[in-house]
């Protein structure tokens, strides 16, 4: 494991107990002082007086061990609950195999409508400000909070394992852009009454991904995924294979299976909070230094709708940070404690970052420089730190990714003050997302039926 050691000198810091450091991959909370995203989230997005709460320490460590009850009882007992859950409640008849199942008769309640604390309008102002611009919103998704997150083994673990991101990154990185489009898909686009509504592309696709994360945490766990073991450690473990036979080890028992009690439950409450915060507050920081002017209502209904897509996929609401501000300090706890490990992110990060010439071709020339924008959003908007670590390239041009600055903020103010750009600006949007659907038309009979998203 590489741990990135500081002086203890931080007056974010007080003293804690050390129960907290009862899982493997949980570090002193002083081993990343120096990392540079740390660095900027503690100087520029929280308070002075701000320090690590061992209340909240004490809450990620006990959710690592808590998984998705709910489905995960379902799920052990083969039951696949994704098409007759929206079967169900699209008929308002349960299956006979599934009446008197308290587990999906949970989940049918769950989704058959919106919670009381749901405010569909606040959600549509986030949602609108969301996808506002469509290539903003894929480099931010892909460079900022899938590149930063291989640098956490916890969170990539599940993904090396299963091999979905090294041996299908441009399927993968797709599906997630179409979900988190999905989440967003806002009244203006398929004259919905409001946003996520019931029975809305966003409700059906975190049904069938909320099933296929309890589908591969349970096979985590039984170690179904033998084939992938030694794909964890990179491309050299023929070369030195002694070298690494430790972390294989410790990320996994003999016979394949899961190693609980050094990293938790996979794909556990804490790191789903941490995803969705990747997925809302670190896009919206992003669109925000990218030159976005996102307002504190667009912000509150950015981090709203997310709310209620995590809650869908199974986030007990409780771990969920209340505010921006919250969520901030949640997000800095929960980084300063994390165990980092780049080899492991590596064959991701790589994968990723490949996809641009893969597409192209390895001597396009428009692909390299693709990939070296890509790289330079890591670079810029999460450290340098982490883009060494990930061995991404470094453009001496790096820094022109913030040329956009001027232009996006000269945008959003255009369209706040006029009708007219407001329009002709949603009207370029719209041909934009369609041009960048590509994919998905071509893969997804969703996109491929409604062109128009």
């Amino acid at each position: 494991m590489i741990r990135i050691r500081a002086p203890l000198a931080n007056p974010a810091r007080k003293t804690l107990s050390t129960d907290y450091l009862r899982h493997g991959r949980t570090t002193a909370i002083d081993d990343h002082d120096d990392l540079q995203v740390l660095k900027r989230i503690r100087r520029f997005l929280l308070p002075r007086d701000f320090q690590i709460e061992a209340t909240l320490l004490k809450e990620m460590v006990d959710g690592y061990d808590i998984g998705d009850p709910i489905a995960d009882n379902l799920v052990a007992n083969d039951v696949r609950f994704a098409k007759p859950l929206q079967q169900t409640i699209a008929s308002g008849h349960i299956p006979i195999e599934l009446r008197d199942n308290a587990d999906f008769e949970q989940l049918v309640s769950q989704f058959s409508a919106h919670p009381s604390w749901y405010d569909p309008k606040l959600a549509e102002i986030g949602a609108i400000a969301y996808r506002r611009y469509p290539l903003m919103l894929i480099w931010l998704l892909r460079n900022v909070a899938l590149m930063a997150g291989y640098s956490i083994p916890a969170l990539s673990l599940p993904l090396v394992q299963t091999g979905a991101l090294t041996h299908e990154a441009l399927p993968r990185l797709m599906r997630t852009y179409a979900y988190i489009l999905a989440v967003s898909e806002y009244p203006a686009i398929n004259n919905a009454d409001s946003v996520l509504t019931i029975g809305s592309e966003g409700w059906r696709q975190s049904i069938r991904v909320r099933q296929i994360h309890t589908m591969v945490r349970q096979g985590l766990l039984k170690g179904q995924f033998k084939a992938q073991k030694l794909a964890m450690i990179g491309d050299d473990y023929a070369d030195n294979p002694a070298k690494d036979r430790g972390r294989i080890d410790t990320h996994q028992h003999p016979d394949g299976s899961w190693n609980s009690d050094y990293w938790g439950i996979p794909i556990n409450q804490t790191d789903m909070v941490a995803t969705h915060l990747q997925f809302s507050l670190l896009i919206m920081r992003g669109l925000r230094l990218l030159g976005a002017r996102i307002s504190e209502e667009e912000a509150q209904g950015i981090l709203h709708l997310w709310n209620m897509a995590s809650y869908w996929m199974g986030v007990d609401l409780q771990r969920l940070p209340k505010d921006e501000t919250a969520c901030w300090s949640w997000l800095y706890s929960y980084l300063s404690i994390q165990q980092l490990d780049f080899e492991m992110g590596k064959p991701l990060a790589r994968a990723l970052h490949d996809l641009p010439s893969q597409i192209m071709g390895e001597d396009n020339r428009r692909g390299q420089f693709v990939e070296l924008v890509n790289a330079s959003v890591t670079r810029t908007l999460v450290g340098d730190d982490i883009g060494d670590g990930l061995d991404l390239p470094k453009s001496k041009l790096r820094f022109g990714v913030l040329s956009t600055v001027p232009i996006l903020f000269g945008l959003d103010t255009a369209r706040q003050y006029s009708d007219t750009a407001a329009d002709k600006l949603e009207a370029f949007r719209a041909r934009r997302q369609d041009n960048m659907n590509w994919w998905l038309k071509q893969h997804d009979d969703y996109y491929r039926v409604d062109g128009s998203l």
